[in-house]
C-alpha cells in the first residue's frame, strides 16, 4: 500500500491534497519523492516557504530554540517571542505598531474581526466577492472565492456584507469605478457607514484569482475609511512577507492599513500568524478579551526571526523583484503566442496565468480543462504548480525567492511545452 492509499485510510476526504505526490524531502526550490525523482517547485508550499524549503538559517534557529524551550503558553515570556515582535515592528507598514500572535491565517483574520468590532463598537464588516480569508466561521463568512466553502455551513456570522472587487482583465478601464459604485450603493442601501467597523481586503486577491487591483481602488478605500471612521484591514496572509518583492503588497501602493493580517511565510513553515494594528487600537483591547494557547510558540518565533533576518541579509526582496521581472517577461511572451492564455498578471513573485477558450478569445470564457491539462503535464515533467480562481481556470506561480535564474527558466520551459499542447 503506497503513502496515498495509507493516507486515505486515516484522513477525511475533506483534507484534499492538490497532487498525488509523496515527498520524502525538500530543499530550496526542489522536492524529492521516495523513488528519488526530483521536482521543481513553483508553489512554495502555498506561499509559505518564500525563502525556500529548509533554509539552513531557519533550521539552525529552530534547532537552537528546541534545546531551550518547546512551549510557553501565556504563562511566561521568552526571548524569541519578544524578538519576533520587534522584527515585525521593523518591517510592518507604517503605523502598525503592536501585534497578537496566533497559529494560522484564519486565526489572524478572526482576531482582526474581533479587534475591529471591539475597538469601534460597530458591528458591520465589508469584504469583497472572490475573497479568501480562511475556513473558520468568521473568516469563512468573509470568504466568497467558492460557494462550496460556505454553502453547507449556513447560517454564517451576521453583519457581513460583500462588494465587488475590481478585475482589470474582465472590467478593463472601468474596473475601479464599477467596484466603487457598487460599494457606495451598498453603504446607501444595506448598511450605513457609521455602522461599519471595518473593510477587509486582500491587496492582491489570492485564492480568488491573483487579481491585482488598480492602485486608485485601494487609495479610494483608504480615503473612504478615513472619511467615515471605518478601519481598513489588509489581509496579507498570502501576499505578505516578501512574496510580491516588497515586505507587503500594500507597499506597492504606498498605503498602510489600520489592521494587518499576516501568516504563511512569516515563519517559513512553522505555524505562526499575527494580527498587527495601530497602537491606539491594540491598547483598547482589554486583558483576556482575546487569547491563545499555542500562538507565538517559541520555536515558530525563532524561525520567524531567522526568516526576516535572512530576507534582509540576503537581499531577497531585491532578488525577488529581479526574478519576478524575468519570469513575467517570459510569461508575457507566452501570452502573445498562445491564445489560450487570456491574461498574465502579478506583483513580484506572486504571478498567475488565466486560461480561456482559445476559440473565442474575445468572450474570455474560463477554461478549467486547459488549466488542469497544463498543470497535469507540468507535474509529469517535474514542475509543481497550483490552481486558483472561482472558475478553476488559473495557474498561480509562487517560486521561492531563492530560485536561481536557470531553474526559473527551466520551469517556464516545462510550462510552455505544456501550454503548447494542452
Amino acid at each position: 500500500m503506497n503513502l496515498t492509499q495509507r493516507a486515505k485510510k486515516v484522513f477525511t476526504p475533506a483534507l484534499d491534497w492538490e497532487t498525488d505526490l509523496a515527498i520524502k524531502s525538500t530543499q530550496g526550490c526542489h522536492l524529492e519523492d521516495y523513488q528519488g525523482k526530483k521536482y521543481l517547485d513553483f508553489t512554495s508550499g502555498v506561499a509559505v516557504c518564500t525563502i525556500g524549503y529548509n533554509h539552513p538559517k531557519v533550521v539552525a534557529a529552530a534547532k537552537a530554540q528546541l534545546d531551550l524551550m518547546l512551549h510557553h503558553g501565556t504563562v511566561f515570556l521568552t526571548e524569541s517571542v519578544v524578538r519576533a515582535g520587534e522584527k515585525l515592528q521593523e518591517i510592518a507598514p507604517k503605523g502598525i505598531a503592536k501585534f497578537f500572535f496566533s497559529n494560522s491565517g484564519a486565526e489572524a483574520v478572526e482576531g482582526a474581526m474581533k479587534l475591529a468590532r471591539f475597538s469601534t463598537k460597530r458591528q458591520g464588516i465589508i469584504a469583497f466577492r472572490g475573497a479568501f480569508h480562511g475556513r473558520t466561521y468568521g473568516a469563512m463568512t468573509l470568504t466568497t472565492s467558492k460557494a462550496k466553502y460556505r454553502t453547507a455551513y449556513m447560517p454564517l456570522v451576521p453583519g457581513v456584507y460583500h462588494a465587488r472587487y475590481p478585475n482589470p482583465y474582465r472590467d478593463g478601464a472601468a474596473a475601479t469605478e464599477l467596484a466603487l459604485t457598487e460599494l457606495r450603493d451598498l453603504l446607501k442601501r444595506e448598511i450605513a457607514p457609521e455602522g461599519v467597523a471595518a473593510i477587509f481586503v486582500e491587496p492582491v486577491q489570492g485564492e480568488g484569482g491573483y487579481i491585482v487591483p488598480p492602485a486608485d481602488f485601494l487609495k479610494a478605500l483608504r480615503e473612504l475609511c478615513d472619511e467615515h471612521g471605518i478601519l481598513l484591514v489588509f489581509d496579507e496572509v498570502q501576499s505578505g512577507m516578501g512574496r510580491t518583492a516588497k515586505w507587503w503588497a500594500c507597499d506597492h501602493f504606498k498605503l498602510s492599513p489600520d489592521i494587518l493580517c499576516a501568516a504563511k511565510a512569516i515563519a517559513s513553515g512553522f505555524p505562526l500568524s499575527a494580527v498587527g494594528a495601530r497602537e491606539d487600537l491594540m491598547d483598547r483591547w482589554e486583558a483576556n478579551m482575546h487569547g491563545t494557547t499555542f500562538g507565538g510558540n517559541p520555536v515558530s518565533c525563532a524561525a520567524a526571526v531567522a526568516t526576516i533576518e535572512t530576507i534582509q541579509s540576503e537581499k531577497l526582496l531585491e532578488k525577488g523583484a529581479r526574478l519576478g521581472e524575468r519570469m513575467m517577461r517570459r510569461l508575457k511572451e507566452m501570452q502573445a503566442r498562445y491564445p489560450a492564455i487570456g491574461d498574465v498578471r502579478g506583483l513580484g513573485t506572486m504571478m498567475a496565468l488565466e486560461f480561456i477558450d482559445p476559440k473565442k478569445p474575445q468572450a474570455k470564457l474560463p477554461s478549467r480543462d486547459i488549466q488542469t491539462s497544463v498543470r497535469t503535464q507540468c507535474l509529469r515533467d517535474g514542475l509543481v504548480l497550483l490552481p486558483c480562481g472561482t472558475h478553476g481556470n488559473i495557474i498561480r506561480l509562487l517560486p521561492p525567492l531563492i530560485t536561481p535564474d536557470e531553474e526559473a527558466d527551466r520551469g517556464l520551459d516545462i510550462l510552455e511545452k505544456a501550454v503548447k499542447s494542452p
